[in-house]
């Protein structure tokens, strides 16, 4: 099914999208990335074949979104897939009481303005082209796959910017599902829990310790394949639509 299919993957360059990016290229798919890493994503095409085509720009821009979709439409002639995998994490305590300071404002907007005005951007701009498609034997004309975090439900210390940035998008998985529907474009999301990306390459390894043992099977960290997996299994499956799935081997938070 996915042969042939065109998608649009945000954050293609790296971690979870670079895997889902080579996923859809191992089962025949066509790809432009969109990245705000430009010479990492020009590496990632470069390395996968002529079926992979990079565009930089940020997902919060309106012009660098439309130009993307530009280079879909040029290079491919329509759009099958979205896959928001671009994203912003940071930890900040709202205020910090030995400084007798607030958190900046500037770190909860640029959360936001990354994860969910650009998931929206990308998304209100994109289904333009797929509803132009001729529909399949069922309806359809196109998937949407978001990216939010397992820490939109259970965030913890430092955590409220990137928490209320995924929450966001978890909240207008429906909605917006309900008001594709009747072009035949699906929107779910998925919630990962934390995963071995270059996001997490920070964290001292007793951290990383820690988190695997709150994980309670498999206890380790998820691999970007697995989530490349998800991607493709919900393109594939037309009843998943309107669904937040969290993808997390049953690993909760409790506080520190």
């Amino acid at each position: 099914m996915l042969k042939g299919m065109v998608s649009l993957v945000t954050g293609g360059a790296s971690g979870l999208g670079k895997a889902t990016v080579e996923t859809l290229i191992k089962n025949g798919g066509k790809v432009v990335i969109l990245d705000i890493q430009g010479t990492r994503a020009e590496e990632v095409a470069k390395s996968l074949g002529e079926n992979v085509i990079a565009s930089k720009g940020c997902v919060s821009s309106e012009e660098d979104v439309k130009k993307a979709l530009n280079v879909v439409m040029s290079k491919f002639g329509r759009l099958d897939n979205l896959i928001n995998c671009a994203g912003y994490s940071q930890c900040h305590q709202v205020y910090n009481f030995y400084k007798d300071r607030p958190s900046d404002l500037e770190h909860f907007a640029k959360c936001v303005n990354v994860n969910a005005i650009g998931t929206f951007n990308t998304i209100r701009l994109s289904v333009a082209l797929m509803g132009k498609n001729k529909p399949s034997e069922s309806g359809q004309r196109g998937v949407i796959v978001n990216t939010a975090s397992a820490i939109a439900m259970e965030g913890d210390i430092g955590q409220a910017a990137y928490a209320a940035s995924t929450a966001a998008i978890i909240g207008m998985t429906l909605p917006i599902a309900r008001d594709l529907a009747s072009q035949g474009i699906r929107n779910v999301t998925i919630a990962p829990g934390i995963f071995d990306t270059p996001l997490v390459s920070y964290l001292p390894e007793k951290m990383i310790e820690f988190i695997k043992r709150m994980t309670p099977f498999p206890s380790r960290l998820g691999k970007p394949e697995e989530f490349a997996h998800l991607v493709t299994s919900i393109i594939e499956n037309p009843m998943l639509n309107g669904e937040v799935i969290r993808l997390d081997g049953a690993q909760r938070w409790f506080p520190l």
